[in-house]
Order: C-alpha cells, then structure tokens, then sequence
C-alpha cells in the first residue's frame, strides 16, 4: 500500500484524495421510481461525472462498459402470454466489477429468446470510494427493482449472478416468488471470516485515512475497481450470513445453473458444491474447472455435474480463476489478447514482477493466485475462460430442461 509522507502531496495522497474518496452521487440506490430507459440514463450521466478530464474516445468505453443496460430478444423468440416476451433475465455482477463483466452472458442469453436487463449495483462503475459507504441492502434494492421491472415485460423471471451478484440472486430469490431459476457463476456463498471485522477501522481512520482500505492500487483497469475497501469487504460478509441465514431454514426449490473453479482464490467453491448437493431440482446442473483430477468433489447425483480440465499447458494456462469464468478468450479487453492484463497481486511489494508481467504478458503464466501458482513463475490471474464455448453449451442444455 503506497505510503502517505509527511505533508508532501504525493501522487499517492492526490489519489487518495479523488478516487478514493465518495463521489456522493452512487453509494445509495435512488431510481426506485424510475423506468429502466431512465435509470440506465440516470447512471450513464453519473459515470460520466465521475469521469471527467478523461478522453472522449477512454470516457466512451468507460462509460459503455460501466453503464447498465438492456437487450431484446434474438428474432424467433416465444412471445409471453401476459406480456411481450415469455422468459427474461436479471444479470448482476461482482463487488468490485461492472456490466461489462455480464455482456457476454448477456448475449447468450439475447440469442436464446430471453429479455435481458442488466444492473449497476451502487458504489460501483464510478470510483472506488464510492464503496466506502455503502450497505449491501443498496445492492439488494438495485436487484430487487431489476427484477421489478423485467416482470412487465416477462412472464418468467431468472437470475444470472456473478459472485456477489450470485449471493444477491439467491438472496433476491428467497424474497421473491416470480423468480422461477438461477444461474450462478462463482458465487459469494461464503468468504473469509476475517472480513467480519473489516469495519474495525472506522474507529481511527480519520487519522490515517488509508486505514480505510484493505488495498490501495493504480486503478488502471477500466472496468473494475483494483483498489479495496475494507466496507466493501465487511458488506460482503453481512450479505454472505443474511443468505445462508435463509438457506439454514430452507432449501432452494427452483432450477439452479452454476460455474465454479477448484482454484477459485476469492470465494470458497466448496460452499457452493455443498449448495448444489442440497438443492433438490432435477434440473439442476454444476460446471466444475478443475486443475487437479483427484480434488474433484463427490456426492452430487450422476450426471449432474460437468467437470472440465482448465489447464491449458500450450496457452500457458495452469489453472482457472475466480476472474475468469464468464468472460470468453477473444473478449478485447481481457481476453487472451486483450489490453488488460492482471498483475496487480504484485503490486506494489514486488514491482519487479509487476513490472516484467506488464512488459512481457506472453511470457507469464496465467492462473489463480493461489500459493502454490505464484510460486511456479511470474503469474498473470486469469481473466477469460478458454473453454467459455462449452459452458454455452451446457447452459443451453439447461435451458432446454427448464419446466415448460
């Protein structure tokens, strides 16, 4: 974490003093009367006032990538019988993350006849420290008016949730009698305990106002945020034990869709195995990434678990990673040669490496950052998934399983 010295305005305190810092503008939800076409412009404006001294052509992409959004049906879509389309869906993505990390999804599911609308969770698309004072609840209500207005123009509602936005989804379910299925990519079921006591610093932070923060990083990613709040960790957690709360008293009964990685290093991947072996629907299906063959887990009923290698020794890809689920290998910013690359886990301790991973990406391996990886060589973290074609495959496969 970058030092703050003396009085002298660094470049890291003069950081410190914009991004992350609260707009004001994103750490409530505010467009609970709004139609969807309003919101989603309401929140382009909001990116692009949080964005300002950036370039047109950067300030486009940001705020294209950043933005909520919405997408009609392919041609040759079952139309509803008490509105326009029969199925749609909800995507929510990650903490730290954007809808740009939902668009891929967000096609697929445009190409198999379903209405899709997509939200920006508060806190997020604007500037880090826009996370260091909202509640989960915030996201919650973003969700829940998500799946309000998709249900006037669908008659089947589904949830598709990446990592935090897979709690939301199950939790926004427990809640909501209209969701009929869930689709769950690497979810936040549970993390670590420690980030129960995240919130400790707001008892001196007003001294050191990089307390606040559990990571303080460049930022340079435009699309997800490299800096990490102590809040956003502490929301985590709350969010995790309100929903397993709600799964102690009982099961999930709908049709569940799930992708999870053996080496996920950001949620626990057996909460979720333990999740799908609990969830009695038939239907039920679980996409399992595994680096190592004897680790695969046991107990979910024959056939309802699809389990694929994802080292990929020729692309030096050792592993999967948390990051890398639902973004497909020719994605232009992060996929197998796109503009981003993640050695931000260097940084700033190792800069050696940081650099190197910067300078040489094709030299680097890819991978999570577990122990074990790092220690293997320089390692990029893993941002699409190379076998992304085959996870379409089984979602379609689920999808023609839903009840009719």
């Amino acid at each position: 974490m970058p030092r703050l010295r003396g009085g002298v305005a660094s470049a890291s305190s003069k950081l410190l003093e914009t991004r992350r810092r609260p707009s004001g503008l994103n750490s409530f939800f505010a467009d609970s009367q709004s139609t969807f076409t309003e919101y989603i412009k309401h929140c382009r404006a909001m990116i692009v006032q949080t964005h300002m001294g950036r370039s047109a052509d950067e300030l486009s992409r940001i705020v294209e990538g950043n933005a909520p959004f919405a997408l009609v049906p392919a041609n040759g879509y079952l139309s509803g019988k008490d509105n326009a389309y029969r199925r749609g869906i909800l995507l929510v993505h990650g903490l730290s993350d954007s809808p740009y990390f939902m668009r891929h999804l967000a096609a697929f599911f445009q190409e198999n006849g379903f209405r899709v609308m997509a939200v920006l969770l508060p806190g997020h698309g604007t500037r880090p420290g826009d996370l260091l004072d909202v509640r989960w609840q915030e996201w919650a209500k973003a969700v829940a008016y998500g799946v309000d207005k998709l249900a006037l123009e669908a008659d089947e509602i589904y949830l598709a949730g990446f990592s935090a936005g897979g709690a939301l989804s199950i939790y926004q379910s427990y809640c909501d009698q209209r969701v009929r299925g869930l689709f769950l990519f690497a979810p936040a079921l549970k993390i670590s305990s420690k980030a129960a006591w995240a919130n400790a610093h707001k008892t001196y932070s007003w001294l050191t106002p990089s307390a606040k923060w559990l990571s303080i990083k460049p930022d340079t990613d435009i699309y997800k945020y490299e800096s990490f709040p102590k809040n956003a960790a502490a929301q985590m957690h709350e969010l995790t034990q309100a929903v397993r709360g709600l799964m102690a008293k009982s099961k999930v009964q709908i049709p569940v869709f799930a992708a999870v990685s053996q080496d996920d290093a950001t949620v626990d991947t057996a909460a979720t195995v333990r999740f799908m072996a609990q969830t009695p629907h038939p239907a039920n299906k679980l996409v399992y990434y595994f680096s190592k063959a004897d680790k695969i887990p046991t107990g979910l009923p024959a056939g309802k678990i699809d389990c694929v290698n994802s080292a990929f020794p020729q692309l030096k890809i050792i592993s999967s990673a948390h990051t890398a689920i639902v973004l497909p290998s020719e994605d232009a910013y992060y996929g197998e040669h796109g503009e981003y690359c993640n050695c931000i886990h260097y940084y700033p301790d190792e800069m050696g490496k940081f650099s190197a991973c910067k300078r040489q990406p094709e030299q680097a391996l890819q991978g999570e950052i577990t122990e074990e990886n790092l220690k293997a060589g320089t390692l990029r973290r893993l941002m699409h998934n190379p076998s992304f074609a085959t996870l379409k495959i089984a979602m379609r496969k689920f999808i023609d399983s839903l009840p009719a």
